[in-house]
């Protein structure tokens, strides 16, 4: 892999077209790009034989589909009936797609097809395919929400960023698996049951958006849309060995979907793209992000182009060990590696982090309990949920137990103003770097049930951390452990800096290799 961004492929050879062959040859071969669009380049995958399926179209990257289809090299259908294909072939063993819309995304695609032939492309996701986790609402498509109230339960309009993808050109083949209302560090739904890890069934994928990850991982799926409350887009991303950013906070729009942008806690909660390259991940954050008029957390904040960050002089802060749940050796390992790739490229590391990383989990516990469970239980009833599942009906256990008494008005005032305070303290820290360096998990693998063991907890602390500053925060693959499974690095920046976040990220992808085929 080359670790230079001056590494490029052109897409246009000679005076004219490549074969899809060609092409897709030539794009496997190298990460990076020098696309005829401005919002395109490519990503490096792996071209190994896939049986049973054009492994081009399967493995290849959004921006390369894009790119395909754009150009007729191939025709959406000829993708989504490759991708349905794999989709029988691998869903029934992870359980990561619950709905599943073969016809109306084969009628989606040769509409795609109709208009390239008349000159036409709606937007830079043109006939690319794509699932959505089953938290946002999809028109005339079933979406639980994991929660049983939801069981039958078909929105008349799409979520914010669903509608914006559609609009974009992407075609929506199903909705992939989450936990009730979003919460749980695994993916186990009263609704649809247990998703299982690409790589290995007896390890959970993570959650809450491990249908996504599953999925993609298992190259049936381009790219999805997470959300992630304290690291449901990016826990996935490491146990699976995919790419996945939590953009800043009142970057995209979380209108429709089932945690919403009310509350007190609202800035906790993030949607974002998961994909197998960060060029993916690049593409499709522009498509869904700004303001949409309806979540009023929402700013029309610029979004800045990781291809033009200069990458050479960032400063950098790593830690392999946030002083509350040390990392795996393997972890640990991955993180050195990758700061030392990204020291090569002239990128000055310190081994530092924030101090008041200290205070997290005390600060995540007392927001946890603030409204004795109030939050949840009116999720359930909007949901018309009467019994919540296991997950949920847990976390409202352990607020119980954690609220011997009511929290008073004095106390819930003082509990806001310390949240503000430490993220002041942890602003004071990244004002003297342009991103941070850090595990995504203390835990390289996750066992199903793990999550529920109270000492497992703060193993998570690593992501969620960082939706209680709001900041920025993505996750790649940088390595593989003993036991042959994806290990992830994550990268947080400033806020509003998905850029360099995003720029930081694709070096590593490239020096460490990215995206591997999981071997369902």
């Amino acid at each position: 892999m080359p670790t230079s961004e001056s590494s490029v492929i052109s897409l246009e050879a000679g005076n004219g077209k490549q074969s899809r062959r060609e092409f897709l040859t030539a794009s496997m071969s190298a990460a990076g790009a020098a696309a005829s669009m401005p919002w395109l380049a490519v990503a490096a995958v792996d071209s190994r034989p896939l049986a049973g399926n054009p492994p081009e179209l399967c493995r290849a990257t959004v921006v390369q589909l894009a790119e395909l289809i754009r150009r007729r090299e191939v025709s959406s259908l000829e993708v989504v009936n490759a991708l349905l294909t794999r989709i029988e072939q691998v869903n029934p063993r992870l359980n990561a797609i619950v709905h599943l819309d073969a016809d109306g995304a084969r009628a989606s695609a040769r509409a795609a097809d109709q208009a390239i032939a008349r000159g036409g492309v709606a937007g830079p996701l043109h006939g690319v395919p794509m699932t959505i986790k089953d938290s946002l609402d999809t028109a005339g498509m079933i979406t639980t929400g994991g929660t049983m109230g939801r069981k039958a339960f078909v929105p008349d309009n799409d979520a914010t960023v669903v509608a914006r993808l559609r609009s974009a050109g992407a075609i929506l083949l199903g909705k992939t698996n989450t936990p009730e209302l979003t919460w749980s560090f695994e993916t186990r739904s009263p609704v649809y049951g247990r998703t299982v890890n690409p790589w290995n069934p007896a390890m959970s994928p993570g959650g809450s958006s491990g249908g996504a990850a599953a999925i993609i991982a298992a190259c049936a799926s381009p790219f999805d849309i997470g959300s992630d409350t304290g690291g449901s887009i990016r826990e996935p991303a490491h146990f699976c060995g995919i790419a996945g950013i939590k953009p800043t906070s009142g970057r995209v729009p979380r209108t429709g979907h089932i945690v919403g942008a009310e509350g007190f806690t609202q800035s906790l909660t993030q949607l974002g793209p998961m994909a197998r390259s960060v060029d993916d991940l690049a593409l499709v954050l522009r498509v869904i992000a700004g303001p949409d008029w309806k979540d009023a957390a929402v700013v029309p904040a610029p979004l800045g182009n990781h291809e033009d960050v200069a990458l050479r002089g960032l400063r950098v802060a790593m830690h392999v060990d946030n002083g509350l749940h040390p990392p795996s050796r393997e972890i640990a390992k991955v993180v050195q590696a990758s700061a030392e790739s990204l020291q090569r490229l002239g990128i000055e590391i310190e081994e530092a982090r924030p101090d008041a990383l200290k205070d997290v989990m005390a600060l995540d516990e007392d927001l946890f309990r603030a409204d004795g469970g109030s939050w949840l239980r009116s999720l359930l009833e909007r949901a018309g949920t009467k019994e919540p599942g296991p997950d949920v009906a847990l976390s409202l256990k352990m607020i119980a137990d954690l609220n011997k008494r009511e929290m008073t008005a004095p106390e819930f005032a003082a509990l806001l103003e310390r949240w503000d305070a430490w993220r002041g303290r942890m602003l004071q820290f990244l004002a003297r770097y342009d991103a941070i360096l850090c595990p995504p998990c203390a835990l390289d693998a996750l066992p199903h049930g793990a999550s529920d063991l109270p000492e497992t907890y703060p193993a998570f602390s690593y992501t969620f951390a960082y939706n209680m500053t709001g900041w920025p925060a993505a996750v790649v693959r940088a390595g593989t452990s003993s036991q042959g499974l994806p290990l992830g690095v994550q990268v947080i920046g400033r806020p509003w800096r998905e850029d360099v976040v995003l720029a930081l990220v694709r070096a590593i992808e490239r020096s460490h290799g990215g995206f591997q085929p999981a071997p369902v």
